[in-house]
C-alpha cells in the first residue's frame, strides 16, 4: 500500500478538486489558459509545499532550542525552464524572521538542519533544481 494517496477530480472547465486527507484544494488555471482562476496552479503548489515543509522544520527546531521568534515568513522564488515541459531549475528560499541578535546562529543552524537533514520536499527539489537559501533578519 502507498504511503500517501491524493484523489483529484475534474469539476469542469480546467478546474480540479484535490482531496488530501480531510482537506480539499481547488486547482485551476488562469482565464487566458481556459480556466476560471478558482485556485492555485499545480507548480505553485509545489513551492507552497516546499515552504511549508521547511517551515515546520524551522519552527520545531527553534522551539526545541527555546529560541523566541516572531514575524516568521518564507518567500520562495523560482525560475522555469524555457522548453516544454517547463520545470523549475532554480529555487530560492528566503526565511524572514525576527529574533534576538544572539539567536541568529541558532536560526542558521535550524535552516541548515532543515536543508541537509529533515525537509523531504527540499531534498526532492534538489534532484531537479539548484536550491538556494537566504535569511533576512527583521
Amino acid at each position: 500500500m502507498a504511503d500517501h494517496k491524493v484523489t483529484t477530480t475534474f469539476t469542469g472547465g480546467m478546474t480540479f478538486q484535490s482531496k488530501l486527507d480531510n482537506h480539499t484544494i481547488t486547482i485551476d488555471t488562469t482565464e487566458d489558459n481556459g480556466g476560471s482562476d478558482l485556485g492555485p496552479r499545480p507548480k505553485k503548489l509545489m513551492l507552497s509545499a516546499l515552504a511549508g515543509c521547511t517551515g515546520f522544520d524551522i519552527v520545531s527546531i527553534l522551539n526545541k532550542m527555546r529560541v523566541e521568534f516572531s514575524n516568521f515568513s518564507i518567500d520562495v522564488e523560482a525560475n522555469l525552464t524555457k522548453e516544454t515541459p517547463t520545470v523549475y531549475n532554480w529555487v530560492k528560499i528566503i526565511y524572514k524572521i525576527q529574533v534576538k541578535d544572539e539567536d541568529r546562529e541558532k536560526v542558521e543552524k535550524a535552516v541548515h538542519l532543515s536543508k541537509d537533514k529533515y525537509c523531504g520536499v527540499s531534498a526532492m527539489f534538489e534532484k531537479f533544481a539548484d536550491v538556494e537559501f537566504a535569511i533576512e533578519y527583521l
